[in-house]
């Protein structure tokens, strides 16, 4: 039989081209011949973030698809119509089987390309709350799975969402004294790590930092990725409090650390349930506060505190986080409760409905 030709389709932002691209290791762990390629656009990190990997990328007009009614939803025919064609042009030059979509800006394209041609539609949903592209993909397929079973899409099944073997493979205890010496931090005493994605955020910073003094009189460690726009100054002294504009291998920072305060994007939830790690989780104020969605499962399961972004400062992290972060029972209890709720083997268990469909395909072609 021919390689499996599978075009992924999670452009524009890191919340979807991540899970693609742990897709795409995934499908090439379980058959090494399997041809993936991805489409993207240029607006967004799809130029760096995919041929980082090791895979085909292929430019096609962005779609956003606007959530109301106004003058960017009447001009989006005719930019879905060119989109459309541009994917159409890249299923047939590459012999596609399968597209995969994660929502995003290239996906309802992929979509509809696809669905022109008859070729199965797979989709994955990350958030708590479905994208326009994801719901319109789910009228057109029954492929389609979920981060969690929350999620209300038909036909859905919930999986997790594909992350990296270096996450879900991740001993933290074995490699916890190798992660501290990376980052000059002392092999005993909790250690919190403080980060608010690729980008930052500045209530993070500013409640974190406003506390260290507490935190440091109480023994706490921490670990501070700040994001490359925002500035922390590190309080000299003992215990360490270590600030990094960015940390590139994210297992070794989950490795140093004890608890987590954070926001509660659908990737960062997922791994650190992943991990065992316990959380502060801080939703991003924006579009309803659909964030809160993705950390609502692992708070209700006791592996994660939840706290608005209007509600953190200095005063919540020294009142309430603390005393969490002083007591090594509770983090045990809240670190158990978060790997209950997690799924590290989704990125296997949608690779295995790709090549199986794909498999199915063919045998009603003879």
């Amino acid at each position: 039989m021919s390689a499996p030709r599978v075009v992924v389709a999670g452009g524009h932002s890191a919340g979807h081209i991540e899970p693609a691209m742990n897709l795409a290791d995934a499908l090439r762990r379980l058959d090494p011949t399997a041809e993936v390629t991805a489409l993207g656009t240029v607006r967004g990190l799809d130029t760096t973030l995919v041929p980082a990997r090791g895979y085909p990328l292929e430019l096609i007009p962005p779609v956003p698809l606007p959530r109301n009614l106004n003058l960017a939803l009447l001009q989006t025919p005719g930019k879905l119509r060119d989109s459309v064609r541009a994917a159409g042009t890249v299923l047939d030059r590459v012999r596609a089987e399968a597209v995969v979509g994660f929502g995003g800006y290239v996906a309802a394209p992929a979509y509809l390309a696809a669905h022109r041609r008859g070729l199965p539609i797979i989709v994955h949903e990350a958030n708590a709350q479905p994208g326009v592209a994801n719901r319109l993909a789910a009228r057109l397929t029954t492929h389609v799975f979920t981060a969690t079973p929350a999620v209300r899409l038909a036909h859905a099944t919930a999986i997790g969402i594909p992350l990296r073997p270096a996450i879900t493979g991740l001993d933290r205890p074995a490699l916890r004294a190798a992660a501290r010496r990376r980052f000059g931090l002392q092999p005993g005493g909790p250690v919190l790590l403080v980060t608010g994605g690729s980008q930052g955020a500045r209530a993070i910073n500013l409640a974190v930092s406003g506390a260290a003094a507490e935190l440091r009189a109480a023994g706490v460690q921490v670990l501070h990725i700040t994001g490359p726009q925002h500035e922390v100054e590190a309080p000299a002294g003992d215990p360490p409090y270590v600030v990094l504009r960015y940390v590139d291998e994210m297992q070794y920072a989950y490795a140093a650390a004890d608890f987590v305060i954070c926001r509660s994007g659908a990737m960062t939830c997922a791994e650190l349930a992943a991990v065992g790690l316990p959380a502060a989780y801080v939703p991003l104020p924006l579009r309803g506060g659909e964030q809160r969605h993705n950390a609502e499962p692992i708070v209700a399961a006791g592996g994660a505190l939840l706290v608005d972004n209007a509600d953190l400062d200095p005063a919540w992290v020294r009142s309430t986080l603390l005393p969490v972060l002083t007591d090594p029972g509770r983090i045990a209890t809240m670190s158990a409760a978060a790997s209950a709720a997690g799924a590290p083997d989704a990125d296997l268990v949608l690779a295995r409905h790709v090549l199986a469909t794909i498999a199915d395909r063919r045998g009603g072609d003879r």
